[in-house]
Protein backbone atom coordinates (compact mmCIF):
# COMPACT_ATOMS: atom_id res chain seq x y z
CA UNK A 1 0.00 0.00 0.00
CA UNK A 2 1.29 3.44 -0.87
CA UNK A 3 1.89 5.36 2.37
CA UNK A 4 2.44 8.78 0.75
CA UNK A 5 -0.26 11.38 1.29
CA UNK A 6 -2.91 12.05 -1.31
CA UNK A 7 -1.54 14.70 -3.70
CA UNK A 8 -4.43 17.04 -4.43
CA UNK A 9 -2.96 18.47 -7.67
CA UNK A 10 -2.82 14.96 -9.14
CA UNK A 11 -6.60 14.73 -8.99
CA UNK A 12 -6.96 17.90 -11.01
CA UNK A 13 -4.40 16.60 -13.53
CA UNK A 14 -6.18 13.27 -13.92
CA UNK A 15 -9.55 15.01 -14.27
CA UNK A 16 -8.21 17.34 -16.95
CA UNK A 17 -6.62 14.41 -18.80
CA UNK A 18 -10.11 12.91 -18.94
CA UNK A 19 -11.64 16.24 -20.00
CA UNK A 20 -14.12 16.25 -17.13
CA UNK A 21 -15.38 19.14 -15.04
CA UNK A 22 -15.62 18.80 -11.28
CA UNK A 23 -19.39 18.41 -11.58
CA UNK A 24 -19.08 15.67 -14.21
CA UNK A 25 -16.55 13.73 -12.16
CA UNK A 26 -18.70 14.09 -9.05
CA UNK A 27 -21.72 12.73 -10.88
CA UNK A 28 -19.86 9.67 -12.18
CA UNK A 29 -18.28 8.99 -8.78
CA UNK A 30 -21.51 9.40 -6.80
CA UNK A 31 -20.08 12.38 -4.93
CA UNK A 32 -20.95 16.06 -4.66
CA UNK A 33 -19.12 18.73 -6.69
CA UNK A 34 -18.19 20.28 -3.33
CA UNK A 35 -16.38 17.06 -2.34
CA UNK A 36 -14.31 17.05 -5.54
CA UNK A 37 -13.51 20.73 -5.01
CA UNK A 38 -12.38 20.02 -1.45
CA UNK A 39 -10.18 17.14 -2.57
CA UNK A 40 -8.51 19.36 -5.17
CA UNK A 41 -8.05 22.29 -2.79
CA UNK A 42 -6.62 20.08 -0.05
CA UNK A 43 -9.26 20.97 2.51
CA UNK A 44 -10.38 17.32 2.60
CA UNK A 45 -8.86 13.98 1.63
CA UNK A 46 -10.67 11.10 -0.02
CA UNK A 47 -10.81 7.72 1.67
CA UNK A 48 -8.84 4.84 0.11
CA UNK A 49 -12.13 3.48 -1.24
CA UNK A 50 -12.94 6.82 -2.87
CA UNK A 51 -9.42 7.01 -4.34
CA UNK A 52 -10.05 3.65 -5.96
CA UNK A 53 -13.33 4.86 -7.46
CA UNK A 54 -11.74 8.04 -8.80
CA UNK A 55 -8.83 6.09 -10.27
CA UNK A 56 -11.17 3.75 -12.11
CA UNK A 57 -13.28 6.57 -13.56
CA UNK A 58 -10.25 8.62 -14.59
CA UNK A 59 -8.34 5.58 -15.89
CA UNK A 60 -5.18 6.15 -13.86
CA UNK A 61 -3.40 3.86 -11.39
CA UNK A 62 -4.38 4.62 -7.80
CA UNK A 63 -0.71 5.28 -7.10
CA UNK A 64 -0.85 8.28 -9.44
CA UNK A 65 -2.64 10.23 -6.70
CA UNK A 66 0.24 9.69 -4.28
CA UNK A 67 3.07 10.90 -6.52
CA UNK A 68 4.76 14.21 -5.68
CA UNK A 69 3.99 16.90 -8.25
CA UNK A 70 5.83 20.02 -9.34
CA UNK A 71 3.52 22.90 -10.24
CA UNK A 72 3.98 25.29 -13.15
CA UNK A 73 1.95 28.04 -14.76
CA UNK A 74 -0.73 27.46 -17.39
CA UNK A 75 1.77 27.15 -20.21
CA UNK A 76 2.83 29.16 -23.25
CA UNK A 77 -0.03 28.85 -25.74
CA UNK A 78 0.00 30.95 -28.91
CA UNK A 79 -3.72 31.75 -29.04
CA UNK A 80 -5.14 31.92 -25.54
CA UNK A 81 -8.33 33.53 -26.79
CA UNK A 82 -8.97 30.89 -29.44
CA UNK A 83 -7.71 27.87 -27.51
CA UNK A 84 -10.53 26.40 -25.44
CA UNK A 85 -9.97 26.01 -21.72
CA UNK A 86 -10.63 22.26 -21.97
CA UNK A 87 -8.08 21.79 -24.78
CA UNK A 88 -5.49 23.89 -22.99
CA UNK A 89 -5.91 22.13 -19.66
CA UNK A 90 -5.78 18.66 -21.16
CA UNK A 91 -2.65 19.52 -23.14
CA UNK A 92 -1.07 20.96 -20.00
CA UNK A 93 -1.92 17.81 -18.04
CA UNK A 94 -0.22 15.65 -20.70
CA UNK A 95 2.87 17.86 -20.40
CA UNK A 96 2.91 17.15 -16.66
CA UNK A 97 3.02 13.41 -17.38
CA UNK A 98 5.88 14.01 -19.83
CA UNK A 99 7.71 15.85 -17.05
CA UNK A 100 7.12 12.89 -14.74
CA UNK A 101 8.72 10.64 -17.35
CA UNK A 102 11.70 12.95 -17.80
CA UNK A 103 12.32 13.07 -14.05
CA UNK A 104 12.24 9.29 -13.80
CA UNK A 105 14.35 8.87 -16.95
CA UNK A 106 16.93 11.27 -15.51
CA UNK A 107 17.04 9.32 -12.26
CA UNK A 108 17.69 6.20 -14.33
CA UNK A 109 20.50 8.05 -16.15
CA UNK A 110 18.62 7.84 -19.42
CA UNK A 111 17.92 11.56 -19.80
CA UNK A 112 20.24 14.55 -19.83
CA UNK A 113 20.39 17.06 -17.00
CA UNK A 114 18.57 20.29 -17.74
CA UNK A 115 20.69 23.32 -18.56
CA UNK A 116 18.42 25.75 -20.39
CA UNK A 117 19.91 29.21 -19.74
CA UNK A 118 17.66 31.78 -18.13
CA UNK A 119 18.17 35.16 -19.81
CA UNK A 120 15.12 37.23 -18.85
CA UNK A 121 13.95 39.74 -21.40
CA UNK A 122 14.15 43.37 -20.27
CA UNK A 123 10.42 43.88 -20.76
CA UNK A 124 7.50 43.61 -23.13
CA UNK A 125 8.93 46.42 -25.25
CA UNK A 126 12.44 44.93 -25.49
CA UNK A 127 14.22 46.02 -28.69
CA UNK A 128 14.73 43.50 -31.49
CA UNK A 129 18.50 43.80 -31.08
CA UNK A 130 18.22 42.44 -27.54
CA UNK A 131 16.30 39.40 -28.75
CA UNK A 132 18.88 38.81 -31.50
CA UNK A 133 21.71 38.97 -28.95
CA UNK A 134 19.91 36.55 -26.64
CA UNK A 135 19.51 33.99 -29.44
CA UNK A 136 23.20 34.35 -30.30
CA UNK A 137 24.16 33.86 -26.63
CA UNK A 138 22.18 30.63 -26.37
CA UNK A 139 23.75 29.27 -29.57
CA UNK A 140 27.20 30.08 -28.17
CA UNK A 141 26.46 28.61 -24.73
CA UNK A 142 25.23 25.39 -26.32
CA UNK A 143 28.12 25.18 -28.77
CA UNK A 144 26.00 25.47 -31.91
CA UNK A 145 28.23 26.01 -34.94
CA UNK A 146 27.63 28.74 -37.48
CA UNK A 147 24.98 28.06 -40.09
CA UNK A 148 21.82 25.95 -39.83
CA UNK A 149 20.94 24.08 -36.65
CA UNK A 150 21.21 20.41 -37.72
CA UNK A 151 18.36 19.12 -35.53
CA UNK A 152 16.45 21.39 -33.15
CA UNK A 153 14.62 18.62 -31.28
CA UNK A 154 17.84 16.68 -30.72
CA UNK A 155 19.50 19.86 -29.45
CA UNK A 156 16.71 20.50 -26.95
CA UNK A 157 16.79 16.94 -25.67
CA UNK A 158 20.58 17.10 -25.30
CA UNK A 159 20.06 19.97 -22.86
CA UNK A 160 17.42 18.30 -20.71
CA UNK A 161 14.22 19.48 -22.38
CA UNK A 162 11.50 16.85 -22.54
CA UNK A 163 10.16 17.02 -26.09
CA UNK A 164 7.09 15.06 -27.15
CA UNK A 165 4.90 15.04 -30.23
CA UNK A 166 1.16 14.57 -29.86
CA UNK A 167 -2.03 14.99 -31.87
CA UNK A 168 -3.25 18.08 -30.03
CA UNK A 169 -6.76 17.77 -31.48
CA UNK A 170 -7.11 21.51 -31.90
CA UNK A 171 -6.39 23.78 -34.86
CA UNK A 172 -5.45 26.52 -32.41
CA UNK A 173 -2.79 24.53 -30.51
CA UNK A 174 0.35 24.07 -32.63
CA UNK A 175 2.89 23.73 -29.85
CA UNK A 176 3.33 24.84 -26.26
CA UNK A 177 5.74 24.57 -23.36
CA UNK A 178 5.88 24.43 -19.57
CA UNK A 179 8.95 25.93 -17.83
CA UNK A 180 9.79 23.33 -15.20
CA UNK A 181 13.12 24.23 -13.60
CA UNK A 182 14.67 20.76 -13.92
CA UNK A 183 13.23 19.47 -17.19
CA UNK A 184 11.15 21.96 -19.19
CA UNK A 185 8.58 20.36 -21.47
CA UNK A 186 7.97 21.22 -25.12
CA UNK A 187 4.97 19.67 -26.83
CA UNK A 188 4.85 19.70 -30.65
CA UNK A 189 1.72 18.80 -32.59
CA UNK A 190 1.62 15.91 -35.04
CA UNK A 191 -1.43 17.40 -36.75
CA UNK A 192 0.59 19.47 -39.22
CA UNK A 193 3.27 17.34 -40.85
CA UNK A 194 5.70 20.12 -41.77
CA UNK A 195 9.40 19.90 -40.86
CA UNK A 196 10.12 23.61 -41.26
CA UNK A 197 7.15 24.64 -39.17
CA UNK A 198 7.98 22.09 -36.48
CA UNK A 199 11.57 23.36 -36.21
CA UNK A 200 10.32 26.92 -35.87
CA UNK A 201 7.71 25.85 -33.29
CA UNK A 202 10.34 24.07 -31.19
CA UNK A 203 12.64 27.09 -31.27
CA UNK A 204 9.73 29.41 -30.46
CA UNK A 205 9.09 27.37 -27.31
CA UNK A 206 12.80 27.46 -26.44
CA UNK A 207 12.52 31.24 -26.58
CA UNK A 208 9.81 31.20 -23.92
CA UNK A 209 11.89 28.94 -21.67
CA UNK A 210 14.95 31.17 -22.03
CA UNK A 211 13.42 34.65 -21.92
CA UNK A 212 10.09 34.34 -20.15
CA UNK A 213 10.13 31.33 -17.82
CA UNK A 214 7.69 31.71 -14.95
CA UNK A 215 7.78 35.50 -15.11
CA UNK A 216 5.93 36.65 -18.24
CA UNK A 217 3.36 34.68 -20.18
CA UNK A 218 -0.07 34.81 -21.75
CA UNK A 219 0.26 38.10 -23.64
CA UNK A 220 0.74 38.92 -27.31
CA UNK A 221 4.11 40.62 -26.82
CA UNK A 222 5.81 37.46 -25.55
CA UNK A 223 4.66 35.58 -28.65
CA UNK A 224 6.17 38.27 -30.88
CA UNK A 225 9.42 38.06 -28.94
CA UNK A 226 9.48 34.27 -29.26
CA UNK A 227 9.02 34.58 -33.03
CA UNK A 228 11.94 37.02 -33.17
CA UNK A 229 14.14 34.70 -31.12
CA UNK A 230 13.28 31.68 -33.28
CA UNK A 231 14.15 33.55 -36.47
CA UNK A 232 17.45 34.75 -35.03
CA UNK A 233 18.34 31.34 -33.58
CA UNK A 234 17.60 29.44 -36.80
CA UNK A 235 18.91 32.12 -39.17
CA UNK A 236 21.65 34.19 -37.48
CA UNK A 237 21.98 37.60 -39.09
CA UNK A 238 25.74 37.39 -39.60
CA UNK A 239 25.38 34.07 -41.42
CA UNK A 240 22.31 34.60 -43.58
CA UNK A 241 22.25 38.32 -44.35
CA UNK A 242 24.27 38.24 -47.56
CA UNK A 243 22.57 35.05 -48.75
CA UNK A 244 19.10 36.57 -48.75
CA UNK A 245 17.94 37.99 -52.09
CA UNK A 246 17.05 41.64 -52.49
CA UNK A 247 14.21 40.82 -54.90
CA UNK A 248 11.53 38.11 -54.99
CA UNK A 249 13.86 35.42 -56.36
CA UNK A 250 11.98 32.17 -55.79
CA UNK A 251 14.74 29.86 -57.04
CA UNK A 252 17.18 31.37 -54.54
CA UNK A 253 14.59 31.18 -51.78
CA UNK A 254 13.94 27.51 -52.58
CA UNK A 255 17.66 26.75 -52.22
CA UNK A 256 17.82 28.69 -48.97
CA UNK A 257 14.83 26.77 -47.65
CA UNK A 258 16.64 23.48 -48.27
CA UNK A 259 19.88 24.72 -46.74
CA UNK A 260 18.49 26.45 -43.64
CA UNK A 261 15.56 24.02 -43.13
CA UNK A 262 13.08 26.83 -42.59
CA UNK A 263 9.92 27.88 -44.42
CA UNK A 264 9.69 30.34 -47.29
CA UNK A 265 7.50 32.48 -45.05
CA UNK A 266 10.24 32.60 -42.41
CA UNK A 267 12.88 33.47 -45.03
CA UNK A 268 10.81 36.31 -46.43
CA UNK A 269 10.18 37.73 -42.98
CA UNK A 270 13.89 37.43 -42.14
CA UNK A 271 14.80 39.24 -45.37
CA UNK A 272 12.41 42.03 -44.41
CA UNK A 273 13.64 42.22 -40.81
CA UNK A 274 17.29 42.40 -41.90
CA UNK A 275 16.56 45.06 -44.50
CA UNK A 276 17.30 42.92 -47.55
CA UNK A 277 13.86 43.60 -49.00
CA UNK A 278 11.50 46.50 -48.49
CA UNK A 279 8.07 46.30 -46.89
CA UNK A 280 6.54 46.67 -50.37
CA UNK A 281 8.61 43.82 -51.81
CA UNK A 282 7.72 41.66 -48.84
CA UNK A 283 3.98 42.26 -49.32
CA UNK A 284 4.31 41.51 -53.04
CA UNK A 285 6.00 38.21 -52.25
CA UNK A 286 3.40 37.24 -49.65
CA UNK A 287 0.56 38.00 -52.08
CA UNK A 288 2.25 35.96 -54.81
CA UNK A 289 2.75 33.02 -52.46
CA UNK A 290 -0.86 33.21 -51.32
CA UNK A 291 -2.15 33.29 -54.90
CA UNK A 292 -0.23 30.09 -55.62
CA UNK A 293 -1.56 28.33 -52.53
CA UNK A 294 1.82 28.36 -50.82
CA UNK A 295 0.45 29.85 -47.61
CA UNK A 296 -1.24 26.47 -46.99
CA UNK A 297 1.31 24.06 -48.49
CA UNK A 298 4.72 25.36 -49.51
CA UNK A 299 6.78 23.95 -52.37
CA UNK A 300 10.11 22.21 -51.64
CA UNK A 301 9.04 19.78 -48.90
CA UNK A 302 11.79 19.06 -46.38
CA UNK A 303 10.70 15.61 -45.23
CA UNK A 304 9.19 14.40 -41.98
CA UNK A 305 9.44 16.56 -38.87
CA UNK A 306 12.28 15.99 -36.43
CA UNK A 307 11.43 13.30 -33.89
CA UNK A 308 12.17 13.16 -30.16
CA UNK A 309 13.95 10.00 -29.01
CA UNK A 310 15.09 10.31 -25.39
CA UNK A 311 11.79 9.56 -23.64
CA UNK A 312 11.04 6.83 -26.18
CA UNK A 313 14.35 5.15 -25.35
CA UNK A 314 13.47 5.34 -21.67
CA UNK A 315 10.00 3.88 -22.23
CA UNK A 316 11.58 0.98 -24.12
CA UNK A 317 13.95 0.25 -21.22
CA UNK A 318 13.33 -2.03 -18.21
CA UNK A 319 13.81 0.98 -15.92
CA UNK A 320 10.50 2.44 -17.06
CA UNK A 321 8.49 -0.23 -15.25
CA UNK A 322 8.20 1.86 -12.08
CA UNK A 323 6.92 4.86 -14.05
CA UNK A 324 4.41 2.70 -15.88
CA UNK A 325 3.07 1.43 -12.55
CA UNK A 326 1.97 4.88 -11.39
CA UNK A 327 1.41 6.98 -14.53
CA UNK A 328 -1.68 6.94 -16.78
CA UNK A 329 -1.13 4.09 -19.27
CA UNK A 330 -3.16 5.69 -22.06
CA UNK A 331 -1.09 8.89 -21.86
CA UNK A 332 2.21 6.99 -21.82
CA UNK A 333 0.99 5.02 -24.83
CA UNK A 334 -0.02 8.17 -26.68
CA UNK A 335 3.34 9.81 -25.96
CA UNK A 336 5.18 6.74 -27.18
CA UNK A 337 3.21 6.10 -30.34
CA UNK A 338 2.81 9.72 -31.45
CA UNK A 339 6.45 10.62 -30.87
CA UNK A 340 7.56 7.54 -32.78
CA UNK A 341 5.20 8.14 -35.72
Amino acid sequence: MNTQAFERTRLRTARELAGLSQAQLAREAGLTPAAISQFESGSARPSPETVGILAKILMVPAGFFHEAMVESHEGFFRSLRRTSVVDRRRARAIAHVAHDLAVRASAAQRFCAGDVPMIPVSGLEAPAAEIEQTAARVRAMWGVSRGPVPNVVELLEAHGVAVIRLPLDSADVDAFSLPFADHPVVVLGTDKNDRARSRFDATHELAHLVMHGEQIWGVKEVETQAHQFAAAFLMPADDIHDQLPTTVDWSTLFELKRFWQVSLAALLMRARTLGRISDGTYLTAVKAASARGWRRVEPVPLGRPEQPTRLLDYLASPESSLARAVLPPQIIESIGTASAA
